[in-house]
């Protein structure tokens, strides 16, 4: 995966950025040999199904899975949308300029944001509005309800006409000057639209932005801007109202989201989302170590260390298995109970860009490089 990038927020009539580039050690920390991967034993059957080709990802993007439609979008500003189960191409658009953030959707209507601050919309392939915004985008535009949301650098949330584009709403709230240059947490959950903004859980509602709740799940310490740094960062484990997220680097925790209760927070050291159930939290800290949490109350119930150092993506629970990208281009399945190897997937050597995810019974991971690589389990 690609490092952990921070960005000075923007005030809205700001056009300029400046760029600091975080490590999950400090600077001065040696680099460490990443663990020695133990032969194959396939205790899990898997078998390709299909692959396709993107162009490079070097922005963090978000795999849309609307039903058995896959939607993925390359760096240079191509979006494609794919057949789960066959890999067949449905449509392709450009958005006529590099891509920061995207893709999200809806099943009819997808959204992205360009490296010119725009929010672009395509229905089937064709374009069908575009709109300039005040600040730089990185995590997925949401696009539910006919509303098409946004959450931005300068920690501002606003919501869209999804037939015209015409703004409805922004909620703006103050925080830290540091934003992570990498997907943060913008989901539904019933009848509230939760967001993270710096070390909070916000609910809101998307009828017109006004703050439902918030739950704080990490606070700012330190002595400078980038100690204090306490963003939410994706992907999101929700459970009926029980939302699991991980402040960068912070901890990690749960919130009840009908009423924005904070249920737990736990010290944890990552930069990746979480996954999960019902009962058990998954997520991988900064030095690659694997852990699980007992989604009731937080206690730890096991870490592995068989892939420290290893540079994981989030992981994604499926079935018995946790899939997990790392930066040697490796998808491994591990153990839900307790890590162990149950079978290892190779692609095309580039790191895993994007957490993997299911579509129609298929597990799909994307390169760096771009290639897209669709699994079948047995």
């Amino acid at each position: 995966m690609a490092r952990p990038v921070v960005e000075r927020s923007l005030m809205a009539a700001l056009a300029a950025v400046s760029l600091l580039v975080l490590t999950a050690c400090s600077s001065g920390s040696p680099k460490h040999k990443p663990a020695e991967l133990t032969p194959v034993v396939a205790l899990v059957g898997v078998k390709p199904a299909w692959s396709a080709s993107l162009g490079a990802v070097e922005f963090p993007l978000d795999a849309q899975v609307t039903g058995s439609t896959l939607t993925l979008a390359s760096s240079s500003g191509q979006v494609t949308a794919f057949d789960a189960a066959s890999g067949r191409e449905l449509w392709r658009a450009d958005a006529k300029a590099g891509i920061t953030a995207g893709v999200g959707g809806d099943g009819k209507q997808v959204a992205v944001v360009t490296s010119n601050n725009e929010l672009v919309s395509f229905v089937a392939g064709r374009e069908v509005w575009r709109r300039q915004l005040p600040a730089q985008v990185f995590t997925a535009p949401l696009v539910a309800g006919g509303r098409v949301f946004v959450l931005a650098a300068d920690r501002s949330v606003t919501a869209f006409d999804g037939e015209s584009g015409r703004k409805i709403w922004t909620q703006q709230r103050p925080g830290e000057p540091l934003v992570l240059r990498q997907p943060g947490v913008l989901i539904p959950v019933n009848d509230t639209l939760v967001a993270g903004l710096s070390g909070r859980l916000a609910g809101l509602n998307p009828a017109n932005g006004g703050i439902r709740w918030e739950a704080p799940l990490a606070t700012p310490r330190g002595t400078n801007d980038v100690e204090r740094l306490v963003d939410l960062v994706g992907r999101v484990s929700r459970v009926d109202d029980s939302v699991c997220v991980r402040a960068f680097q912070a901890a990690v925790g749960c919130v009840q989201a009908q009423r924005g209760t904070l249920s737990w927070t736990k010290p944890a050291n990552g930069f990746t989302g979480v996954h999960g159930d019902a009962a058990t939290v998954f997520g991988t800290e900064s030095d690659g170590r694997l852990v699980a949490w007992r989604r009731a109350d937080g206690e730890r119930l096991w870490t592995s260390d068989r892939l420290q150092y290893r540079r994981l993506t989030a992981p994604l629970l499926l079935g018995r298995s946790l899939a997990i990208g790392d930066d040697a281009g490796f998808v491994h399945l591990l153990s839900r109970e307790d890590g162990s190897s149950l079978n290892r997937l190779s692609t095309d050597g580039s790191p895993i860009a994007v957490a993997p995810v299911l579509a129609d019974g298929v597990l799909v991971v994307v390169t760096r490089k771009g290639g897209v690589f669709a699994f079948r389990p047995e």
